[in-house]
């Protein structure tokens, strides 16, 4: 093994666990501000696991792995005996310390199980609309555009590891649902409302960030990305070379790095002609993931009902052939199960078959020559003409043209009922027949969803096309909806009507 990575070796050594439990002491000890540590403190620390022989031998294998490194130990010598006396002080090396972090996190990244951080949507966009506010004047506070953009870049971040995380454990917790049949269906409902809540936040918090990142382009965010170049390029270290600008050269390095890490963020929110963005594809995984949850639940429940499956079968059927007391015995259960009878029921038109007695074994039986058509389609009749494909492009042109005018009309329904803020029923004004179909779809999916003392109900139709927030007035006043067939009368509500279609326009469909 090349040296480089001899401190490795002891992850893969026969006493891996004591090795391990050797190395972690040295790392508490480290975050204690202990440097050095004897072979009796490592006992310590280890609770006395092992005995002292046992850890001083682990000890100078990591000496020699490169993971530690001994010093003699002078401070306990009283004679020349015990000068002679092997004793050392260990310590941590910087390749053994190297080694710790990487293993940890490793055993971190193995154990994450990460989260739907809608709460980090919330932030993001909240950054972003203070780096436009910072776009409004003459010349941007460098230091704050620079602090905004780098709680953009750590939010982010911890935003799409986690989403990756949760999804990865999400499948897990799918592919691995025999384990514990009772905890799954508990976890189940709470799993989904929250997935259905993230989703929610996605798609509205989501297409307000494109929206934002769409502003800040327009107005130049490269006129931001440079400030925070700029600000860090100050403190660039002179060279060696006096002609060379270090402070030019850290800028032009950190530009890229901004506008690299400007890119990615778009295209998480940003989508892309071909490209979905990735904020659209985290939407569709966590909505597949519902159904394959439920679909998980309805198989746990077929086998709690007394079902069982073929391999089952086969599993029991092995156990009575491995019990049978006799051969006679294991052929009577042979032909039960698998139905290996005469085979009385192939004919030939020669008769060939049926000259032969049905009681004759298969190995003494005369060959049958069968015909390939016979073989291929199980008939020996030729079959006819195949029937005329009839021409339906009349019907399907028809269809089509039906399905446009039902989704234009549905459309401008959507535009018509969609509110740009809360707004009474009265002020709704003359409704035409598809749009007061559209209404009457809403409000009574609002009032179906309303709790007993709340006035206030939001829900959103079987679709997802649209939402809707209505609350209850205590007034006393009554609404008129018109329309061209009569006129629609109730108590007056506050009504706010949004058309989640049109969100995904906002957001260019991320």
């Amino acid at each position: 093994m090349d040296g480089e990575f001899t401190p490795f070796s002891y992850l893969t050594a026969p006493n891996e666990r004591l090795y391990r439990a050797v190395m972690d002491a040295f790392v508490q000890a480290k975050r204690r501000f202990v440097v050095h540590l004897r072979p009796e403190d490592v006992r310590t620390s280890m609770r006395d696991a092992a005995e002292l022989p046992v850890i001083t031998d682990a000890l100078g294998r990591l000496v020699e792995w490169g993971n530690l490194r001994a010093d003699p130990d002078t401070s306990r010598v009283t004679s020349v005996e015990d000068f002679h006396r092997s004793r050392f002080l260990y310590q941590l090396t910087v390749r053994g310390e190297a080694v710790e972090q990487a293993v940890a996190a490793y055993d971190e990244a193995l154990g994450r199980r990460g989260a739907l951080q809608a709460v980090a949507l919330t932030d993001i966009a909240t950054q972003l609309r203070a780096l436009a506010g910072l776009l409004q004047a003459a010349e941007p506070d460098a230091a704050k555009v620079h602090l905004l953009l780098r709680g953009l870049v750590d939010r982010f971040t911890d935003l799409a590891g986690n989403a990756q995380a949760f999804m990865s454990s999400l499948q897990r917790t799918i592919d691995l649902h025999d384990a514990d049949a009772d905890v799954f269906r508990a976890y189940k409902d709470r799993l989904i409302d929250y997935l259905e809540r993230f989703i929610k936040d996605l798609v509205s918090t989501g297409a307000e960030i494109a929206a934002l990142v769409g502003e800040l382009e327009r107005r130049d965010v490269g006129t931001l990305l440079d400030v925070a170049a700029w600000r860090e390029a100050e403190d660039a270290a002179p060279g060696a070379s006096e002609e060379s600008d270090p402070r030019r050269e850290e800028f032009e390095r950190g530009r890229r790095l901004w506008q690299e890490r400007w890119l990615g963020f778009r295209a998480w929110f940003v989508s892309e002609p071909h490209h979905p963005s990735q904020a659209k594809l985290l939407r569709a995984q966590a909505r597949a993931a519902i159904p394959q949850l439920l679909q998980v639940v309805a198989v746990l429940n077929e086998r709690r009902s007394g079902r069982s499956d073929r391999s089952a079968d086969f599993r029991a059927l092995a156990q009575w052939f491995a019990e049978a007391p006799s051969e006679d015995d294991l052929h009577r259960l042979w032909q039960a199960s698998f139905g290996l009878s005469g085979a009385r029921h192939l004919s030939t038109s020669d008769g060939t078959a049926d000259a032969v007695p049905a009681q004759t074994p298969w190995a003494d039986a005369p060959p049958l020559v069968i015909s390939p058509r016979l073989r291929r389609t199980g008939s020996y009749e030729r079959r006819g003409k195949p029937s005329r494909v009839v021409d339906r492009s009349e019907q399907r042109a028809y269809l089509a043209d039906l399905a446009r005018r039902e989704s234009a009309g549905a459309q401008a329904a959507r535009e018509v009922l969609a509110t740009s803020h809360p707004t009474r029923l009265s002020d709704l004004g003359e409704l035409d027949p598809v749009a007061f179909r559209a209404f009457l779809g809403l409000l009574g999916d609002a009032l179906a969803a309303r709790v007993p003392g709340r006035r206030v109900v939001e829900t959103t139709t079987s679709d997802g096309t649209m939402a809707i927030r209505l609350t209850a007035l205590e007034d006393g006043r009554s609404a008129e909806v018109r329309t061209p067939d009569g006129t629609f009368r109730g108590p007056d509500h506050l009504v706010e009507i949004v058309d989640l279609l049109a969100a995904d326009v906002v957001e260019r469909s991320a």
